[in-house]
């Protein structure tokens, strides 16, 4: 498994036990911090946390005072969600209530598919399958999108390469 940058670390450290506490749905990371805690070598510049539209609303009562205000993300015509950024030690946080996609079909719910739990220093962080990560993020379609999934694709392969002997 990749290093988990001291940045990651501390947002983890400090957002995911809150993310137990106060949301009731299934909520998960997705994006390159859940890449990251795959084993992916990607750069992680902020967290991405999906979550229902009513753990959204919970957060941001219980976050407010985290809240960057007038932050405004990137490809709004493709994304929609109760979408909102915190402040967190380490690194910023994202939350993306209810996100859906429109990739030229309509508004489509992203949805996370299998979740699995990976282990941070005693906290169980749920992300999507690595099978679903590529999915997720092939879908987003854009190019930094496309290398994580390739990253993630690149786990798959068998660490070695050795011929099978045989003893005949």
């Amino acid at each position: 498994m990749s290093h988990i940058p001291p940045a990651l670390f501390v947002a983890l450290a400090e957002a995911v036990p809150e993310l137990h506490v106060h949301c009731a749905e299934p909520w998960c990371l997705i994006g390159s911090a859940a890449a990251r805690l795959m084993g992916a070598e990607v750069s992680v510049a902020d967290v991405d946390v999906l979550v229902s539209r009513a753990d959204a609303e919970v957060l941001a009562t219980q976050w407010a005072d985290r809240r960057e205000a007038g932050y405004v993300p990137a490809n709004g015509d493709r994304f929609r969600s109760r979408f909102a950024r915190f402040r967190f030690p380490g690194m910023p946080l994202e939350v993306m209530g209810g996100l859906e996609l429109d990739a030229g079909e309509g508004w489509q719910p992203v949805t996370p598919g299998r979740l699995v739990l990976v282990g941070v220093e005693g906290l169980a962080v749920p992300v999507p399958s690595l099978d679903d990560q590529v999915r997720i993020l092939e879908s987003f379609g854009r190019d930094k999108d496309l290398a994580r999934a390739a990253a993630l694709r690149r786990l798959r392969r068998p660490a070695s390469a050795l011929p099978i002997a045989s003893s005949s």
